[in-house]
């Protein structure tokens, strides 16, 4: 009996205690799925529900006569061995051995869709993140929105939802202004700008801009007037500093659907159309000769200028016409991903989306992520062989590798600061993590492999009630955690419940390994119970890899 059939089956208890007139209860006060969690401690039983103190008020009964009366009745439901209540009302409930064991079988069978659920099908959602300006290499904090923005578009995924993800290309603005200076100082071999930007990469892309053009039998773009010199160096040197990028994100695993063009928005009069979109809505009103947005009818601390006196649009110009871009796209949500620097970005943007008469925090979120720092030798690890003055993904992933980056930096919660030490995650050790993880995957491999060599086919036969032992039991429990995990990821936008879970896993699956065994003992015979047990290691197997393919971490068959 799998989480979900016994969540049904509690609420068809519910329905009928309603309709038979027991629960003077409304129907539609009934959940439409009962929720279910592992008790604390193991001896309470396989799952707990607190329903009954929910709902208890609305039927007017006290919480723990409408717990009694709840496990009386599931307590002839075919596979549960017994229902008791706890506390004030708590029902907890414990699965006889074949119910529980057949999850095994149906985790294999279901494959890589076990998991996987609907909660958000229907949902357009747009996931931008990362959005680094092409100005330099993709820096740690941008490496860290890789990998926690390309795992949580997975599990969204898994929870149903249509995902596209995006990357916002600035293109348009100062930092261009001062990168393509940077670019043409280092080209005529001066110092750079005292605001443009350093690094040996700089002179990389000058000198590939240059051997471009005279390839390509264009003049010397070093010979240029220098307004001409300064536009050709930004326009090649953006792109080829944007093919870096995404060359090097590709390279970890992450791809996007959209990359938009922060120009386009000027070009194209989005700007404009927005604006006027929200003068019809009366929430744009002139002062000073420029063109402002009434964001303090929201909540925001202050008024916006949208258009400056000089009719250039001001930096929340865009911003605007690009959340309204998005949702005339058709997309139901819009998250966007943001650095630790950008709390102040979310009062004003909340009241956008509020002026466009959207909900802010539902058809707007805005997720703030903290601090990378790279820890070697137990010392903070502050250069770039490269960029100079900010660490690169490229210094991440040539430290602990591809793996080791994306698990270590999506297994914390985005909003909260981490060290990461590279001496550990490049090590095989049981207290790295991910090597942690993986290690049980292949073992659950190898255990495979073994049990093919003594015979022991899955095929040959199937017996839950074999799965009677204590770890067997817990392997179980953990094992059934999975949907509900990815629900819970996804809607509280939390890949990192999925790290956490696969580390309990791996935890689970190693002591069962250790008490368990699936291949017989020299000439012993081979029966169900090895059959039976080759199952559950297969559906640990799947478990496991389906969790990793949800961080975008490969589940290695051998380490």
């Amino acid at each position: 009996m799998t989480p979900a059939q016994l969540s049904e089956a509690l609420r068809a208890a519910l329905v009928h205690a309603v309709d038979d007139g027991t629960f003077a209860l409304d129907a539609a006060a009934i959940p439409a799925t009962v929720h279910l969690e592992r008790p604390r401690q193991r001896e309470h039983g396989d799952w707990a529900t607190n329903v009954a103190m929910q709902l208890a008020k609305k039927a007017g009964t006290n919480p723990r006569a409408f717990a009694e009366e709840l496990a009386r009745r599931l307590g002839d439901t075919p596979g549960v061995a017994s229902v008791d209540v706890a506390g004030p009302g708590f029902l907890n409930i414990r699965l006889d051995a074949a119910a529980a064991g057949e999850l095994a079988r149906s985790i294999v069978e279901q494959g890589v869709d076990y998991g996987h659920g609907d909660a958000l099908a229907g949902v357009r959602l747009n996931l931008e993140f990362v959005s680094a300006n092409p100005t330099g290499p993709l820096h740690i904090g941008g490496v860290r929105w890789a990998a926690v923005g390309d795992s949580l578009a997975r599990v969204l995924e898994a929870a149903g939802a249509d995902v596209t993800r995006e990357y916002y290309f600035n293109d348009h603005g100062a930092q261009i202004d001062r990168f393509a200076r940077s670019l043409v100082a280092r080209a005529l071999g001066q110092a750079a700008p005292e605001d443009g930007y350093g690094g040996s990469y700089i002179t990389d892309i000058a000198e590939q801009v240059v051997a471009d053009a005279l390839a390509a039998g264009e003049p010397d773009p070093r010979s240029l007037p220098l307004d001409e010199a300064t536009e050709a160096f930004r326009a090649r040197g953006v792109d080829l500093m944007f093919a870096e990028i995404k060359q090097s994100l590709h390279d970890f695993g992450v791809d996007f659907d959209v990359y938009f063009h922060e120009d386009t928005l000027h070009e194209s009069g989005a700007v404009e159309r927005a604006v006027e979109r929200l003068r019809q809505g009366g929430h744009v009103f002139e002062q000073d000769g420029a063109v402002w947005l009434r964001t303090t009818d929201f909540g925001d601390d202050k008024d916006r200028v949208v258009i400056k006196s000089d009719g250039e649009g001001a930096y929340i110009s865009g911003d605007i016409a690009y959340y309204l871009d998005k949702r005339e796209r058709g997309f139901d949500r819009v998250v966007i991903m943001l650095g630790a620097d950008h709390h102040g970005y979310i009062g004003r943007m909340m009241a956008v989306c509020a002026a466009f008469g959207d909900t802010p925090h539902v058809n707007l979120e805005i997720l703030i992520g903290q601090l990378v720092n790279l820890v070697k030798d137990g010392e903070p690890v502050r250069m770039s062989k490269r960029a100079g003055t900010v660490l690169t993904i490229e210094d991440l992933v040539d430290a602990v590798g591809v793996d080791a980056a994306r698990y270590s930096l999506a297994r914390s919660s985005a909003d909260s600061s981490i060290d990461l030490d590279l001496d550990l995650l490049a090590s095989a050790k049981n207290e790295n993590p991910v090597y942690y993880v993986q290690y049980a995957h292949a073992r659950t491999v190898n255990v495979g492999r073994n049990a093919a060599d003594a015979g022991v086919r899955k095929e040959d036969g199937f017996d839950a009630s074999l799965l009677d032992h204590e770890s067997e039991s817990v392997l179980l429990g953990r094992l059934a955690e999975l949907p509900r995990v990815i629900n819970q990821a996804a809607e509280l936008r939390e890949p990192h419940r999925v790290a956490r879970y696969l580390e309990e896993l791996a935890g689970s699956y190693h002591k069962w390994y250790d008490q368990r065994r699936v291949t017989p003992w020299g000439d012993e015979e081979v029966t169900d119970v090895h059959r039976t047990r080759l199952w559950l290691n297969d559906a640990t197997r799947q478990v496991l890899a389906n969790g990793l393919g949800l961080l975008g971490v490969s589940a290695p068959e051998r380490m």
